[in-house]
């Protein structure tokens, strides 16, 4: 059986015949049998489904709302998977010379019919490791890793499409109460799709980075808000304005760039982009500024109470992220998480979470692409900012509001 929604007792499963069809639907581990009322459409039937069940788990308002988006999420927007970018590599800088460099740094994964198997993490990985040791007189290692990272940021330039899920997105999740935290992004993707969406929607957008010109990043700016001020005088309370969200680049971005003096700007037009490239010492680059400073608000937001945290086309590959998001699962009570995949993975690297999925109600995984969860989302109530201020009137038969 295909799991398509897993969330406890709580499950969608199906069946396909030898040629993809869909021929039994299970709704909480048992068959459903199909009356002559029913959508004779097996598949449509299950998605729908499914689709009921993670909306129900999602309209509740969750006091502290994370999101962390990967590279499945840009998909749509014409973003690569690392596989995809391999592929790139082999194009550009062509297939008999990427096989040169894998020999070269003895990268030696390959398939059973002999082809290089494309992790382009680890080879990027063995060629810094080699690229002070090994020499060769066709293929200048320093050279070729730049070559590929500049390959990587330039096919990250993403421009957003006319009809984005990022934008559809952004206007349903960030229909909050306003007296609640700010909804907090997290995206591993280099690309500025969050950036570009909230501009066109006009969202107020908190990513560490002065409001001022030229952006330089300072981690104290997360600790800022927006409140109107002439009703906050007259309330004497604050009055948090609407669509304002934070954003966080823990693996950086491709409009940031690090100056001579250690300051970190942010502008439209950068050469060498500041970002920690696909290999094993992500980890260690990640208490670097301002990647620390992503890391830690990270840490500190999974440890708050009433907290859930929507992955969205993550892979579970990054240890530093996985490392933090099994730490909330064990540590804090009131944690629950959400995982949105094209295809729940079953492999080894996902199969703990795909167990504990199972057994607990606290832990939602979903098939669905990034696009289609951004029609399905919930549409919530945009709650006014004077609702908890209501003046109620008691009498003696009957509460006026």
């Amino acid at each position: 059986m295909e799991y398509i929604y897993i969330n406890g007792n709580s499950t969608v499963g199906i069946e396909r015949d030898n040629e993809g069809k869909v021929i039994s639907v299970f709704i909480d581990n048992s068959e459903h049998l199909f009356g002559p009322d029913d959508n004779n459409n097996k598949e449509e039937f299950a998605h729908q489904t499914k689709r009921n069940k993670y909306r129900k788990f999602l309209e509740h308002q969750f006091e502290n709302l994370i999101v962390l988006s990967g590279a499945g999420s840009s998909k749509d927007a014409g973003g690569k998977l690392l596989t995809e970018l391999w592929d790139e590599a082999s194009k550009d800088l062509t297939e008999q010379k990427l096989n040169k460099f894998c020999e070269l740094v003895h990268y030696l994964d390959k398939d059973d019919k002999g082809a290089y198997i494309k992790n382009l993490e680890k080879l990027l990985s063995l060629a810094n490791a080699a690229k002070e040791y090994v020499t060769d007189k066709h293929i200048n290692l320093n050279q070729f890793i730049l070559k590929i990272q500049n390959l990587i940021k330039t096919q990250c330039e993403l421009t957003l499409p006319l009809s984005s899920p990022h934008e559809l997105f952004l206007e349903k999740i960030t229909k909050r109460k306003v007296t609640l935290p700010r909804l907090k992004i997290f995206t591993l993707n280099y690309d500025t799709l969050f950036e570009q969406a909230s501009k066109k929607k006009n969202f107020t957008v908190i990513d560490g980075f002065s409001f001022s010109f030229p952006r330089h990043f300072s981690g104290r700016n997360f600790d800022y808000d927006i409140v109107l001020r002439d009703k906050s005088r007259v309330k004497e309370e604050d009055n948090f304005i609407t669509r304002v969200f934070h954003l966080y680049k823990p693996h950086g971005s491709v409009d940031w760039e690090k100056l001579q003096d250690g300051t970190i700007k942010q502008s439209e037009k950068v050469e060498n982009a500041l970002m920690i490239y696909p290999k094993d010492s992500k980890y260690e680059n990640s208490y670097e500024q301002p990647f620390f400073e992503m890391m830690s608000r990270f840490h500190q937001n999974l440890r708050k109470e009433n907290v859930l945290l929507i992955c969205i086309g993550f892979s579970f590959s990054d240890k530093h992220i996985v490392t933090a998001i099994m730490e909330a699962l064990t540590q804090n009570p009131s944690f629950q998480l959400m995982v949105v995949n094209k295809g729940i993975d079953t492999s080894d690297k996902f199969k703990w979470l795909f167990e504990i999925s199972k057994k607990h109600s606290n832990i939602a995984l979903v098939d669905e692409r990034f696009s289609d969860f951004a029609d399905h989302y919930p549409d919530l109530k945009s709650y006014n900012q004077d609702e908890q201020n209501k003046i109620i009137i008691v009498t003696e038969n009957k509460t006026n509001e």
